[in-house]
């Protein structure tokens, strides 16, 4: 290899926005560090990117001090001015988060004072004010968050690429990893071209955990792919800005809520139902062999032992267009089925360990000339910028060991 030649000094897997972000990061960090950056797809944020809600979190729903919270607080600011600085469309709408059952009071206070102590300013709202906002609305009580907002995140992600000035390689899926810790990395992909780089960067997405593998690292998780379904409300006047229900604290998903975006349509979801394929985008996409390494890991069948109730209310909304349409009711009573137009579904690359737990922070994990960012679902998106800053770092400093 040291014969033969580096193509680059980082190689960063994954054309993501964490991915470019990293790339972009590295390059502003150490200007003249040689990067590229391999991506299976034809185009940059064609997975996870792409396909989520647009939201730019707050970054209140995350547990203090957690990387979630510090990032999402932090991206958010510099999500916001990254679009406006490049003209990338975006907006800073607010959000309610909406009590309609009692039960729900204790969790909306209990955001209230999470907001707080991560710095986020929030209003408390009575039944009635809530209609100041959003009239169509109805609830109990209800939190305003003044900072979350939406963009185009697809739009960063090409800004990111151009920006970097780092070696893109679309269609380049990695078939083939070879780390040698006294001389680097080599990557082999589908269609049989060799990249040599002296550190490698894992930013994979729904295939992190086989990227880590191949590079001979075990990453003690294993990516368990759920499906979020989305509509498009028909009648998008009956929202003003985004909504969102109180959250479950057992799980790092957010529920069914309502997402006014820059272009002015509603999107509505999405739920989390498991998907038959890394990038089973509808329940007729089965992959037997992604589905078969999904059950042979053993955290799977605890996690689902352990959160069947919670996965059966999932299914029945996914199959079932009047149970999905009864959750957003719980909302927005204004809303009939006939609302509801199917919009193209996303995959959440949740992490799960061994023993069944969901993680529920940002993971980075790093082994010999190697990073590897193991779960970064949503608010990844959101804090983008940060994550690939952290990233960069960890990079830089292996790149100056070897």
């Amino acid at each position: 290899m040291r014969s033969i030649g580096y193509d680059c000094d980082v190689l960063v897997i994954g054309g993501g926005i964490v991915g470019l972000s990293t790339a972009y990061a590295i390059t502003r960090a150490a200007p003249g560090t040689r990067v590229t950056v391999l991506e299976k797809e034809p185009g940059p944020a064609r997975h996870q990117t792409g396909r989520n809600s647009g939201v730019i979190h707050s970054g209140i729903y995350y547990r203090p001090g957690s990387l979630k919270a510090r990032y999402a607080v932090r991206g958010a600011a510099e999500m916001v001015k990254f679009c406006a600085e490049y003209g990338i469309d975006h907006a800073v709408t607010g959000k309610l988060i909406v009590a309609t059952e009692r039960s729900e009071l204790p969790r909306l206070h209990g955001l209230v004072q999470r907001g707080r102590e991560n710095g986020i300013p929030v209003r408390e709202l009575g039944s009635a004010q809530i209609a100041e906002y959003e009239p169509e609305v109805r609830g109990l009580a209800a939190i305003q968050v003044g900072s979350t907002g939406v963009c185009d995140f697809v739009g960063v992600a090409r800004q990111l690429a151009e920006a970097s000035g780092a070696e893109i390689r679309y269609g380049a899926q990695v078939a083939r990893v070879d780390r040698r810790p006294d001389l680097g990395v080599a990557v082999r992909t589908s269609r049989g071209d060799i990249v040599r780089g002296r550190v490698l960067v894992n930013c994979a997405g729904l295939r992190c955990d086989e990227i880590a593998r191949m590079t001979g690292d075990e990453p003690e998780m294993r990516i368990i792919p759920f499906r979020g379904e989305y509509f498009e409300l028909a009648r998008p006047d009956l929202v003003r800005g985004l909504v969102y229900p109180v959250p479950d604290p057992a799980f790092p998903f957010l529920g069914v809520h309502l997402t006014r975006g820059f272009d002015g349509g509603v999107h509505i979801g999405p739920n989390a139902v498991p998907a038959l394929a890394r990038e089973g985008y509808g329940w007729s996409t089965v992959r037997p062999r992604e589905l078969a390494t999904t059950l042979a890991w053993p955290g799977a069948w605890r996690m689902a032992r352990r959160h069947w109730l919670y996965g059966a209310g999932e299914l029945h909304r996914s199959l079932s267009r009047s149970a999905f349409t009864e959750a957003v009711r719980r909302l927005l009573p204004a809303v009939t089925a006939r609302d509801l137009v199917p919009a193209p579904a996303g995959v959440r690359a949740q992490a799960v360990l061994r023993d069944g737990t969901l993680v529920d922070d940002f993971l980075i994990k790093e082994g010999d000339r190697a990073v590897h960012v193991l779960n970064a679902p949503s608010p990844a998106a959101t804090a983008s910028l940060p994550i690939g800053r952290e990233v960069a770092r960890l990079a830089l400093t292996a790149l100056a060991r070897v």
